[in-house]
């Protein structure tokens, strides 16, 4: 079929664009499939631009689920996070491409507080390159209001995400002492590698135990760390450093309770600043956890109280 040829082309391009406006894996494939069933009603030879009228339909339909999502979220238990994206290793180029720095944890948790014309005009115009008129026909603005739009969102973006390292390496070995001082019981490493006014925000979403505003300072993040180990089961709970929205982070789970937990960090100069823990199930089903899994780990493993 040429239009599934066509579209195919695309698709990734395409749910890059609603993951990112969304910051829901659920949203952003819903939002892909229904691009796909327009696209099949739409008469041959009717779009000049394939690539121009599938953004514009994507994005429509994401604006339109971020807008009624603003009111769920408004009554949302505990902290909202964006739905988590895990690989096992880290991509090839294709894969970096797509999942850059726009679709880390700390830059989609700060987008949320944006309107959703503000931020579907940063993601389409500053991320993916879409005209401001192409956008004006998304949001129902004039260009000149979607370029104001997006230059409040970014001041907005820039003013309120954390600042962070942008040395792979170092945010790698930062993850993975964090990892060996929980691991291993070591206090005093552990406190050594939080940052004195770190932020630990977890999302359970009312389906499962999780602190419901976020634990702030080092000494109170490592207590609380302390009581989330306290769920480790010795040989059976596993942990492993993994790729969490295109930066080393990690994921938790027990086989036979039944919990997971994925853990996004943001760092600096070789602290750890803020941790975000999505432990919400209905926010990882997506996710192959036996694909992801790591070894048992002999004294500990992950939760939360």
């Amino acid at each position: 079929m040429a239009e599934l040829s066509e579209f195919e082309k695309h698709r990734r391009r395409l749910w890059a664009i609603a993951y990112r406006i969304t910051g829901s894996v659920a949203d952003a494939d819903d939002a892909v499939q229904e691009t796909w069933l327009r696209w099949q009603r739409l008469p041959d030879g009717t779009a000049d631009s394939p690539g121009a009228f599938l953004t514009t339909v994507v994005s429509r339909i994401c604006y339109d689920q971020l807008t009624s999502a603003r009111a769920r979220r408004e009554t949302y238990i505990g902290t909202w996070l964006p739905e988590p994206l895990v690989t096992v290793t880290e991509g090839g180029p294709e894969e970096r491409a797509t999942l850059d720095e726009s679709v880390g944890t700390a830059l989609l948790t700060v987008m949320e507080r944006l309107s959703p014309p503000e931020r579907t005009a940063l993601v389409l115009h500053d991320v993916f390159a879409v005209p401001f008129a192409e956008i004006a026909d998304v949001v129902g603005r004039s260009p000149d209001s979607v370029r104001q739009l997006a230059s409040r969102a970014r001041r907005r973006v820039r003013d309120e995400e954390p600042r962070r390292s942008v040395d792979r390496a170092e945010h790698r070995r930062t993850v993975e002492a964090f990892l060996a001082a929980v691991t291993g019981g070591e206090l005093e490493e552990l406190l050594e590698i939080l940052d004195p006014e770190v932020v630990w925000r977890s999302d359970g979403g009312g389906k499962v135990m999780a602190a419901r505003i976020p634990v702030v300072g080092r000494e109170k993040v490592a207590l609380f760390i302390s009581k989330v180990v306290r769920r480790f089961v010795p040989g059976r709970s596993w942990i492993a450093v993994r790729e969490v929205n295109g930066a080393p982070g990690l994921v938790a789970a027990d086989p036979v309770e039944g919990w997971a937990v994925v853990y996004s960090f943001t760092v600096l100069e070789g602290r750890v600043v803020a941790v975000d823990a999505i432990l919400n199930p209905d926010k990882l089903a997506h996710l192959d956890l036996a694909a992801l899994r790591g070894e048992p780990i002999g004294d500990t493993t992950a939760g939360e109280e």
